[in-house]
């Protein structure tokens, strides 16, 4: 009787709702309930994971508080209730301006704003934001994305700044240099050069009480021939470290410490490894529908909650492709779509259900966002695409988080995609060959991929809840007494060409 009382409960919470919910948490699975109680529990997360994106927290937390007093609710749904309670907590984090903090922050920009403006720039979501519980939250990010997403804003800046951006978003002799090599070798992965790489991650003082161990799990690379290789640890601090298997998708380096009284807790990695540039040359004429292989099929199916084949992006497929067959100018034409979606700062991963469907109608995404989209959109039509992403760096101080992708073209076989570094328009190397569609079947060499898929686990597992559910980059802590989200650390990486690579590294080809 609790347990049906319970459905009700969020039933009732749900009604003028008018969404139907979608979840990225394990379904519940039978731990003694009746089918009937297990699927129950299921519709009280997918009730409770609507209201959570329907922006009524209240609701959803007298949902979640129900559902948790009733003895007929499965582990696996307490805990997918919990992590709604926690994606409630990292929205507000995320969401947490008044229209007076934005307001403050646009006048630092533009002294003499005006009501209308800012009216227009609220009213079209170029400042974003969300009303949770009648409560208007902006985006803590929306000021500096406001001028990435409107000409007219940025137009209005009383110092107009250019956007920084990194070295290979324009295109440049390393992208020649690479189309060169390419080309007089017969080879895809040129340009090897070693790298020595240093990744930290550091735990504000307090943020555990003294004397517990803080467990920390520091993102690492696996060999990928061709692209990385001959990857050596040389130190960690502390000294005892256990590497994940080769086999990890998303790899780290797992440490552990004990936390004292007033102190930061700090770990570090350093390694080497030889990092080789790609460019393949495809002749859209060669190129043929993918084989039915068992090894494509997973890269080919929908996998939900983040690609998935909604009526919205199928429409937008079908505007985007046209009567296009040619499996090569197919992925053309939606790469050169998803380019045209705007770059913005990006919420945390971990409180959107929908990955690719937000960044089809956010109107702005980044990187992973929009690798997602163009993958989903790859698959539908029938060209295997998979996930990438890990760090870029650069011969200065810059470095970033960055995803990108893979697509399978035959006969070629698997070629990378970066759709966010994206198309070079009209762009040419000094010898006339055209750097246009680089990044379609090319990658530099300044990056350096952590993960081959993205929302796998670690080894060992962790036990509490991710801070980043979908990607692995700037690492995770955890303590016995929870997770410790992004707010609570700090990470640093820093990567450095050695000299005379290329002759230490065909040295150990």
């Amino acid at each position: 009787m609790r347990h049906a009382c319970a459905l009700l409960l969020v039933t009732a919470l749900l009604a003028g709702c008018g969404a139907r919910a979608s979840t990225d948490v394990p379904a519940a699975t039978g731990d003694g309930d009746s089918s009937a109680g297990a699927a129950a529990t299921d519709a009280v997360v997918d009730t409770v994971v609507a209201l959570v994106d329907g922006d009524r927290f209240e609701a959803a937390e007298a949902a979640i508080a129900a559902a948790l007093a009733d003895d007929g609710t499965s582990a696996a749904s307490r805990r997918a209730l919990l992590f709604q309670r926690e994606r409630m907590r990292r929205i507000l984090i995320d969401f947490r301006l008044d229209e007076d903090d934005v307001r403050a922050r646009l006048r630092q920009a533009i002294p003499d704003l005006r009501d209308d403006e800012f009216a227009r720039w609220k009213t079209t979501n170029l400042l974003e934001h969300r009303v949770i519980d009648g409560r208007t939250l902006y985006f803590v990010r929306a000021v500096p994305n406001l001028f990435r997403l409107s000409p007219e804003a940025a137009a209005r800046r009383a110092d107009p700044k250019p956007f920084s951006q990194g070295p290979m978003e324009s295109p440049n002799a390393h992208h020649a240099a690479i189309t060169e090599a390419a080309r007089e070798s017969g080879d895809s992965n040129v340009l090897p050069r070693r790298v020595h790489v240093t990744q930290s991650i550091t735990v504000d003082p307090d943020a555990v009480p003294a004397g517990e161990t803080v467990r920390a799990w520091i993102p690492f690379p696996r060999a990928i021939p061709g692209q990385q290789e001959d990857i050596r640890l040389l130190e960690s601090r502390p000294a005892q470290a256990r590497v994940a298997p080769e086999s990890t998708a998303q790899r780290t380096v797992y440490l552990e410490r004990v936390s004292r009284a007033g102190e930061p807790t700090r770990f570090s990695i350093d390694y080497e490894l030889i990092l080789y540039a790609q460019r393949h040359t495809i002749d859209p004429d060669r190129v043929v529908p993918a084989p039915a292989a068992e090894t494509l099929a997973p890269h080919l199916a929908e996998r939900p909650p983040h690609i998935v084949f909604t009526p919205a992006l199928r429409a937008f497929s079908r505007k985007v492709v046209g009567d296009e067959t040619n499996p090569y100018r197919i992925a053309q034409k939606l790469f050169a779509a998803v380019d045209d979606i705007p770059w913005a700062g990006a919420r945390e991963y971990s409180t959107i259900t929908n990955i690719s469907d937000y960044a089809l109608h956010a109107g702005h995404a980044d990187c992973g966002q929009q690798t997602l989209l163009l993958m989903t959109l790859l698959r539908l039509n029938g060209i295997p695409a998979r996930w990438q992403s890990g760090m870029v760096y650069s011969d200065g101080d810059y470095w970033n988080l960055h995803d990108w992708g893979w697509m399978y073209l035959a006969p070629y076989g698997w070629v990378p995609m970066d759709v966010t570094t994206g198309r070079f328009e009209g762009a040419t190397a000094a010898d006339g060959s055209s750097l246009e569609w680089f990044y379609l079947g090319g990658l530099d060499a300044y990056r350096i991929a952590f993960n081959d898929d993205y929302g796998t686990g670690f080894v060992p597992a962790k036990q509490h809840f991710r801070s980043e559910t979908v990607d692995s980059q700037r690492g995770e802590v955890e303590w016995d007494g929870g997770n410790l989200y992004f707010d609570q650390w700090d990470y640093d990486f820093e990567a450095r060409v050695l000299p005379d690579t290329a002759r230490t590294a065909r040295g150990n080809d």
